[in-house]
């Protein structure tokens, strides 16, 4: 089986300050089971980014874009393996980990955390690495 890619898109235009012309898509199914999502963060599926300056906003909309992609690939949140977390800042660990336990609660993934100097757009706070995979 051929790799799926799912919502292919060239960045083009995508970032005002940036000129990069690049094919990406926001998730790859592999092997049937395994996705690969892009980095999540404050953008929505259209390109609008939410939460500017709000870290918990940005958290609240990478998790509900998570759910949307799991599910066009067929899968569930209950699929989700890992999750890393990029922060910018130590004090955003509480309103980050606190949006994402209301989004997986119960879900248990493990995952690991990381504060780094920066991310892709100065807006952004927070970027989640999320690996999941659909049972046979």
């Amino acid at each position: 089986m051929a790799h799926e890619r799912f919502r292919r898109f060239n960045t083009s235009g995508r970032w005002p300050s940036q000129t990069i012309d690049y094919d990406v898509s926001l998730m790859v199914r592999a092997r049937g089971r395994s996705l690969f999502i892009a980095g999540l963060t404050g953008f929505d599926l259209d390109g609008k980014f939410h939460g500017k300056g709000d870290v918990a906003a940005q958290a609240d909309q990478a998790m509900k874009n998570l759910k949307i992609l799991v599910e066009e690939a067929g899968g569930t949140l209950q699929h989700v393996c890992k999750i890393t977390t990029y922060l910018l800042d130590r004090a955003h660990r509480e309103p980050v980990y606190n949006t994402v336990a209301r989004h997986l609660k119960g879900i248990a993934p493990c995952g690991t955390g990381l504060i780094i100097s920066g991310l892709a757009m100065a807006d952004m706070l927070v970027e989640f690495d999320i690996d999941v995979v659909i049972p046979e």
